[in-house]
């Protein structure tokens, strides 16, 4: 909206405070209505203070559609951003391809485009800093075959770069829709965070661990340290590792619909 002066008529006036009243009562902003700052060509980014916003459409040769990413604010380290798409499979595709992660980048992501030093990245697993991270978002109804989830980067050595390829990932589903599933086999479930998750093994050049979040939630507060360290007590990963990038987005399958962050946040140690 302009921060332009004008003179509004009383029938005007009583229809933004509609408007905004609306809006508050289904969880958006204005902002967030008028998805400022639009995007939608194919890795896109914007930047917000230490992170940035991804238009990933990594697996563009398995679908047909458009994604687009916008951001709404930044304030300290706590942004809120969005992302809306219509996917279908492709001639090559399958329900079963992830087709993008529209997501926040902190860190690594094939490389630094944030300056590295304001991320608090890398971390050395055994060295057990608290990484507190909060997340209240929205999906939108019906929104396809997604899921919404955090996705983890690790190496051997804290100076990865572009062409450095990782050892481990780490997803943390929180929300899942239209029977998305992760990959790999189940390995077992656990207790973190006041709720229960199942664990996932798989490989796809490097090691995939996935915590399914047993019942779907919208909000999270979370320590990703406790997570990482569910991995080392069973042996799946070494304290020795790095942790170089923390993502937070949305895995789209197929499907339309919208992901709202109203707000996330991640603070390292």
């Amino acid at each position: 909206m302009s921060h332009r002066r004008s003179r509004l008529s009383k029938k005007a006036k009583t229809l933004v405070a509609t408007t905004v009243a609306l809006s508050a009562a289904l969880g958006v902003t204005v902002a967030q209505a008028d998805e400022a700052n639009k995007k939608c060509a194919p890795f896109d980014t914007i930047t917000l203070g230490k992170y940035y916003v991804n238009n990933n459409l990594w697996n563009e040769g398995k679908f047909t559609g458009t994604q687009c990413v916008w951001s709404n604010s930044q304030s300290g380290s706590t942004i809120s951003w969005g992302t809306n798409y219509s996917l279908a499979n492709s001639a090559t595709g399958k329900d079963y391809d992830v087709k993008t992660y529209a997501s926040t980048v902190l860190g690594w992501h094939w490389g630094w485009k944030v300056d590295k030093a304001s991320t608090g990245l890398p971390i050395r697993v055994g060295d057990r800093k608290p990484v507190r991270t909060s997340w209240d978002f929205t999906v939108s109804p019906n929104p396809g075959t997604m899921n919404v989830a955090y996705d983890l980067w690790l190496h051997t050595k804290n100076t990865a770069d572009w062409q450095d390829q990782l050892t481990d990932e780490i997803m943390i589903w929180l929300n899942r829709q239209g029977g998305a599933g992760p990959l790999g086999t189940k390995y077992g479930s656990v207790s973190l965070g006041g709720a229960m998750w199942d664990i996932y093994q798989g490989n796809i050049g490097w090691n995939v661990y996935s915590f399914v979040r047993q019942a779907n939630t919208s909000k999270a507060s979370l320590n990703l340290d406790d997570f990482t360290q569910a991995l080392v007590r069973r042996n799946l990963l070494s304290n020795d590792k790095y942790v170089s990038g923390i993502e937070s987005g949305t895995e789209v399958f197929k499907g339309t619909g919208r992901l709202d962050t109203k707000a996330y946040s991640v603070d390292i140690g």
